[in-house]
């Protein structure tokens, strides 16, 4: 087993301690895990194990059964200032202003969250994930694989010391994950903290520091060879 605790002299952005997570019951043992500057913590398991719902608590989206989540050595709370600037989500929810262009979608968080250069910031967002020639089409009328490209746009957009994602490797073509490992390696370089539920073996093995295999009996924490050897075996 690997170790819960973030590298020492690393500093601690999120501790999970005991969390258990659920709708009235838990659909998992409880997680203990530090998230450091610099690392890649991903989410392992079976459908249906549990790996949504513990990152929907991490992301102050669902109130934990117990235990606790901290950011920064307070508790986790999705309506503060501090969680709004430094924590970047992505989940598979397709929520667009209708009447609002791909463009104008990037802008307005850009805007929201301080950035200067807003229009170059979002040009050069546009550009990595593709989507430039969609630029003025309004979401709803992308196809399946470039919604999926903006969520990540509008996560990476916008300043983040955090960034949480649920399966980004979803509904993506090769050249989009080859795309998406690229960018989630560079974001880990750079000193922000990732959680992600994968079962991406080659996402796992570029981009994972440590990870978690969530099951009902026990989670456990282990090293990212590991863990790519149980999403390729998940019967192991």
């Amino acid at each position: 087993m690997s170790r819960t605790k973030a590298r020492p002299g690393r500093e601690v952005v999120l501790a999970l301690q005991d969390l258990r997570v659920g709708y009235g019951e838990p659909v998992c043992a409880p997680v203990t895990v530090d998230v450091a500057r610099g690392e890649a913590l991903c989410l392992v398991g079976a459908n249906g194990a549990g790996k949504s719902t513990v990152l929907r608590a991490v992301a102050g989206l669902l109130e934990p059964l117990g235990g606790s989540v901290q950011l920064h050595g307070q508790a986790v709370d999705e309506r503060s200032v501090r969680f709004r600037r430094e924590v970047a989500c992505v989940f598979d929810e397709d929520a667009w202003f209708a009447e609002l262009s791909v463009a104008e979608h990037l802008e307005l968080v850009a805007r929201g969250h301080g950035v200067r250069d807003v229009v170059e910031v979002v040009d050069a967002e546009l550009e990595a994930q593709r989507l430039t020639d969609a630029a003025d089409q309004l979401p709803t009328s992308l196809s399946s694989g470039q919604k999926r490209r903006l969520l990540l746009a509008a996560a990476l957009v916008r300043p983040r010391s955090v960034l949480l994602l649920d399966e980004p490797e979803q509904r993506l073509d090769p050249t989009g994950r080859e795309a998406l490992a690229d960018r989630l390696v560079a974001e880990r370089d750079a000193g922000t903290a990732l959680v992600l539920a994968t079962h991406d073996v080659v996402l796992l093995r570029r981009l994972a520091t440590r990870a978690v295999v969530v099951d009902d009996e026990r989670c456990r924490v282990v090293d990212a060879e590991e863990a790519a050897r149980i999403v390729s075996d998940p019967v192991r």
